[in-house]
């Protein structure tokens, strides 16, 4: 008993810890194969086989709903503490490669995600790409101000070249 309670406080310590969790089954995988999912995503998660019934009580204690329905079978959590993005596009990858890998649920930002949305988490791009578009987008309309800001100023310099040049004819 004191030592489900010891594993019931250390899920709920990674879920309250975590930025998203993706659930997902291992059925058929070779533990070589979970080793290889783990050293996959360890930059950004902790992936954990875990006991279903415990992990409803912990999530229940973590104040995160929406797990409960797809906590049947053999299952494993990816404990996000860095990117969510690169750990689905991870886990999707590792799921082609490996068909016995089934992403079943996750929970990110405060509401549970199906399967379909945690694929749709894996199409956006990584962090450091939308922060690039981004700093490309603001260093684009400063430019697009600057010129703003210099188009009126070069075309009274235009202008009075132009009359300084009639005028020099004109003489």
């Amino acid at each position: 008993m004191a030592q489900k309670d010891a594993t019931v406080a250390e899920l709920t310590k990674n879920f309250e810890d975590s930025t998203a969790v993706l659930l997902t089954e291992y059925r058929g995988l070779t533990v070589a194969e979970l080793k290889e999912l783990r050293n996959n995503i360890r930059q950004d998660a902790e992936y954990a086989v875990v006991k279903n019934t415990l992990t409803k009580i912990a999530a229940e204690k973590a104040g995160i709903s929406g797990l409960d329905d797809d906590l049947k079978g053999p299952s494993a959590i990816a404990f996000v503490h860095g990117d969510p993005v690169a750990v689905a596009k991870g886990l999707r990858a590792f799921a082609k490669a490996h068909p016995l890998l089934v992403i079943k649920s996750g929970y990110f930002d405060g509401a549970a995600l199906s399967a379909e949305e945690v694929n749709k988490l894996a199409d956006l791009e990584s962090r450091e790409v939308l922060l690039a578009k981004l700093a490309g987008a603001m260093k684009a309309s400063m430019f697009g101000a600057a010129y703003l800001f210099n188009a009126p100023l070069s075309k009274a310099v235009r202008t009075v070249d132009a009359l300084r040049e009639k005028q020099e004819s004109a003489a």
